[in-house]
């Protein structure tokens, strides 16, 4: 009898250990949320075709929010709309105590007449700086919200097992706001879209990289952005007497020449790259004319606040003693920009496991070079600790160098990119819960 009643104590402990290790929600959810994304697969292509076809520019993106904020609540996502102008946030509260994870895509296109023969490229028009333009999702960002909504549709089929809270961001404007308004990932942030959050996702699809690879680095990943406005102003004059003028076209040219110097020889590069561009110059109305003033626009890119403090300064000082120097005067703006997309160390290191499973350790890329783009995820970073990454969208086996670059009339990402975005956002909410339970 106590033969008999030990080997059942035995039976009972292994049917209940193997209850438990069966029942364990890490490596369930691990294995569900990868089948949940392959099944949504096809529909996230199709809702990605559709926000192509329906391209819309920053701050109008009416019909792309209308179609997240439906999707959303047919899966019994909480949603707020209106966030930030277009913006909706959808919150999925979990089964289990954890924290607050925030997942966010950008849905605005671009003024750029799509060139790609595909069954879905654009044909809609917008309206930029008070004329018809052509609009075309020539960024990826329709990508990223069909992603997105893929995600917001596995996660909410194992809720019970989440641990914690998701905040899906759907973010208009990240392309820049129309010319007098506010709006992007830094009205979301004033707006309270961060508060109580933890932690942030984002990701990029991109065209130079092939499908099924994943890159990303600690630190600075993007650059800060500051653009600006330059301002020249001269005396007109006769071109036939230049010696009765105050050249401002010169004077330009000028500052043109002497800021060249500025990023080559008071920047210590071997430290962070920096870039100042000339965009636009604009002065003068016929050949026999010196204008009274020239106008020019501009672009300010660097991955150290430090350089970029100096840059600044010397930039200041270029303009303003080349001009003194010819009797001109010269006014320039710096305008408020986008800060350094920056990737919270610890976050990495944290999630860099979840890379390699999911995408393979061949695939990934976790130490690759900063990139002088900018992105405004970055005024959500600077709130909570983020984690931005890069995804491939580049066919298999195509060369990078005939691969189109982004905001341009051929850009293309193929649709097969997206399943690796879907898996690994749902797998960072998963992952990230269970280490921060």
């Amino acid at each position: 009898m106590k033969k008999i009643a030990f080997s059942s104590a035995i039976a009972v402990i292994l049917v209940a250990s193997a209850f438990t290790f069966n029942n364990d929600p890490k490596p369930y959810l691990k294995e569900k949320v990868i089948e949940l994304s392959k099944a949504v697969e096809s529909k996230v292509i199709d809702w990605r075709h559709h926000i192509h076809q329906n391209a819309e520019l920053s701050n109008r993106e009416f019909k792309t929010a209308a179609m997240v904020a439906k999707h959303l609540e047919s899966l019994g996502i909480e949603v707020e709309t209106g966030i930030a102008h277009t913006g909706v946030v959808g919150t999925l509260k979990g089964g289990k105590p954890g924290p607050t994870i925030g997942l966010r895509a950008d849905m605005d296109g671009l003024p750029v007449k799509e060139r790609v023969n595909i069954p879905w490229a654009s044909k809609q028009m917008g309206e930029y700086q008070g004329e018809a333009v052509p609009v075309m999702h020539a960024c990826g960002h329709d990508t990223h919200v069909a992603i997105l909504m893929g995600v917001a549709e596995v996660l909410s089929q194992v809720k019970d097992d989440l641990r914690g809270t998701v905040k899906f961001v759907f973010q208009p404007a990240e392309e820049g706001v129309p010319p007098g308004e506010d709006g992007g990932a830094k009205m979301m942030v004033e707006e309270g879209v961060t508060d109580g959050m933890d932690v942030m996702f984002g990701l990029h699809i991109n065209s130079k990289t092939e499908v099924g690879r994943v890159r990303y680095r600690k630190e600075g990943i993007m650059a800060a952005v500051n653009s600006f406005t330059l301002k020249v102003k001269g005396v007109q004059s006769h071109g036939a007497y230049p010696w009765a003028s105050v050249d401002p076209i010169v004077t330009a040219s000028q500052i043109v020449t002497n800021s060249q110097i500025i990023v080559s020889r008071n920047l210590n590069l071997t430290k962070a790259a920096a870039v100042l561009t000339f965009g636009k110059i604009d002065g003068g109305v016929r050949s026999n004319i010196i204008p009274e003033e020239v106008n020019m626009e501009g672009t300010i890119r660097t991955l150290d606040r430090g350089m970029r403090e100096r840059l600044f300064k010397r930039f200041h000082s270029v303009v303003k003693n080349t001009a003194e120097a010819n009797g001109a005067e010269a006014i320039l703006t710096i305008n408020e920009g986008y800060p350094i997309t920056y990737n919270d160390p610890d976050l990495v290191d944290l999630m860099d496991d979840t890379f390699m499973e999911v995408a393979g350790a061949e695939n990934v890329e976790n130490d690759i070079d900063a990139v002088t783009g900018a992105e405004d995820f970055s005024f959500f970073q600077e709130k909570v600790p983020g984690l931005y990454f890069f995804i491939g969208g580049m066919p298999k086996g195509m060369d990078p160098a005939d691969a189109a670059p982004h905001h341009t009339p051929d850009f293309f990402v193929a649709d097969e990119g997206m399943l690796n975005g879907i898996k690994l956002m749902s797998r960072m909410v998963v992952d990230y819960g269970e280490l921060k339970k």
